[in-house]
């Protein structure tokens, strides 16, 4: 325990505005500006109601938010100017509301450059780092950059592809695209790293890699941990990914998640409870005496 708790404590995200550590894990909170999310109770709909929202986390205690207009989930490509016409004054909002760090969930670089404009500290890249457009933009930004594990585009339908050892498979992965980032500018302070619980990842991958989860650290870069309410916690609860529980009943398996990979020394968790996120500061604190 003492190598995941030394590994969280000189673990720094450098953003746009400043740099984050991590004496303790983050509670990012999830704003979505959609009416679509899987989640019934994250969809903010329009600008106006994700302000609200988003205001409403940070009096519950959560540290960062991440807010988004598009829906992880597979469908038809959603266009830029429709994007940003949600995703822009939702930030620009908020922040006009309330001095705090926001990111960007956006996988189009253009939206990204209009949300780093109205004060987007960092992008949360569900892309995975692949388009050189969006590294060009962080490293010239400045802003920080979570890099999510995908194995193709996003908002596509796939089967999981068979790993031999899927956290080896991780890390590999990660350096790779730590490694493309740093050779377009980027630096490697600017980076943290989000496993992608549910994208390209088998029910059993989900759980090897929660199992596993400290491995990770041996990358160097913070842990960005998106556990909340996810596909592979309701098989867990049902015993079937056919018959999984609905979103709306995965609040406690959440918290069980999150307390484990808060005692792995995760050092961002991005959730939708204020649940989940008692259970992290609990977990920490009691994982590092």
């Amino acid at each position: 325990m003492a190598s995941t708790g030394a590994a969280q404590r000189h673990a720094t995200w450098q953003l746009r505005d400043g740099v984050l550590g991590f004496p303790r894990p983050l509670g990012v909170g999830i704003v979505n500006v959609t009416d679509d999310s899987f989640f019934e109770g994250a969809r903010s709909g329009t600008p106006h109601a994700a302000i609200r929202d988003g205001l409403r986390l940070t009096r519950a205690g959560f540290d960062l938010l991440d807010v988004g207009a598009v829906a992880a989930a597979a469908g038809p490509p959603v266009p830029v100017e429709e994007e940003s016409a949600r995703l822009v004054p939702a930030i620009e909002g908020i922040l006009a509301a309330r001095r705090l760090t926001v990111m960007a969930d956006t996988f189009a670089p253009e939206v990204a450059r209009r949300a780093i404009a109205v004060g987007a500290a960092a992008i949360n890249d569900t892309g995975g780092g692949r388009d050189p457009a969006m590294l060009e933009l962080v490293a010239e930004s400045g802003c920080g950059l979570v890099v999510m594990h995908i194995e193709g585009p996003p908002r596509e339908e796939r089967d999981p592809p068979r790993y031999g050892d899927v956290v080896e498979h991780l890390k590999q992965w990660f350096a790779a695209r730590i490694a493309g980032a740093v050779a377009v500018g980027v630096r490697e302070e600017q980076i943290a790293l989000d496993p992608g619980f549910d994208f390209d990842l088998s029910v059993d991958d989900d759980i090897e890699i929660l199992m596993r989860l400290g491995e990770l650290h041996e990358l160097g870069r913070p842990l960005f941990i998106s556990l909340s309410r996810k596909d592979f916690l309701g098989a867990i609860l049902t015993g079937s990914w056919e018959e999984r529980a609905a979103a709306r009943n995965r609040e406690w398996a959440t918290g069980a998640a999150v307390a484990l990979a808060a005692s792995a020394g995760a050092e961002m968790f991005r959730l939708h409870d204020r649940s989940a996120l008692d259970a992290m500061r609990v977990a920490h604190r009691v994982a590092n005496g």
